[in-house]
């Protein structure tokens, strides 16, 4: 069953400590509930608390997990980069330039084609989870080079964060974009197949795993075929964790002209909903 994830230590870095790297190393469009978006991530059963407090005792987060629910964990308050991986200052230094959005578009990322900006209440959950924001993704990167037949596929397995496979961006009150998170995403079944056992980790946080369930009506993966992904927040803090997929701070109410996700129109209609 896809899309229902263990509760993963998140991380707690801030951008003002990603700025210094370790020392000794180098929408607001119309949407509804079941929304499904080209590159949305979620986790299924995902709860949080109307306010995420600063420091969130260990009693908090065991009561969280037990009752299944999405457990917000703390995490080191600097990057810790693993053999070979670099640090968070090492990725926001590489990926600094993409701040301004033509300079992406030119070096080949490619904006969601439905031009649709997620959001955590738009996929059925609360929305003190907060969003992810508008996907701009380098299609080269990722192994496609088909149109979804029926869901985006591809071979690619490139986890290099120095050059992410995605974008994501805040839409603002002014028409503009804000760079706040990077993201790279591997299809499982590529990755499989290049003698992976288990989903690609950065900074020793296993990437999330997505995978569409047909017997309810969000769509877990969507329009993709099942994938691991990692955000990693370097541009906007994120109370929820650097490494967690929604985040509060980010908000999709200045976005404007989303399209609805083509699987959504036909799963509400199969459950009977308007």
């Amino acid at each position: 069953m896809g899309g229902h994830l263990p509760a993963p230590d998140y991380g707690a870095a801030s951008p003002a400590a990603i700025g210094k790297p370790p020392p000794g190393r180098s929408a607001h469009g119309a949407t509804t509930p079941e929304d499904k978006t080209m590159y949305g991530r979620h986790i299924r059963g995902a709860r949080t608390a109307a306010r995420l407090v600063a420091a969130i005792t260990a009693a908090a987060i065991s009561a969280t997990a037990a009752a299944g629910g999405y457990e917000i964990a703390g995490g080191p308050a600097a990057s810790s980069p693993g053999p070979g991986e670099p640090s968070l200052a090492e990725v926001k230094a590489a990926t600094e330039r993409f701040r301004d959005v033509k300079v992406a578009l030119a070096e080949g990322y490619v904006r969601d084609p439905l031009n649709l900006c997620d959001t955590a209440e738009m996929m059925g959950y609360t929305a003190e989870l907060g969003a992810m924001g508008i996907h701009f993704a380098r299609f080269d990167l990722l192994g496609v080079s088909a149109p979804p037949n029926p869901r985006v596929d591809g071979n690619g397995i490139h986890t290099n964060f120095l050059k992410p496979s995605i974008l994501i961006y805040e839409p603002q009150a002014d028409g503009s974009l804000e760079l706040v998170a990077v993201e790279n995403l591997v299809f499982a079944r590529a990755w499989k197949e290049a003698g992976h056992d288990a989903p690609p980790t950065f900074q020793g946080v296993p990437y999330d795993t997505m995978a569409d369930d047909p017997a309810t009506p969000a769509d877990e993966a969507p329009l993709f075929e099942p994938h691991h992904d990692r955000h990693v927040w370097i541009y906007r803090e994120n109370p929820n964790g650097v490494f967690a997929p929604f985040n509060p701070a980010v908000t999709c109410k200045h976005h404007r002209n989303g399209a609805e996700h083509p699987h959504q129109a036909q799963r509400r209609a199969s459950h009977g909903r308007p």
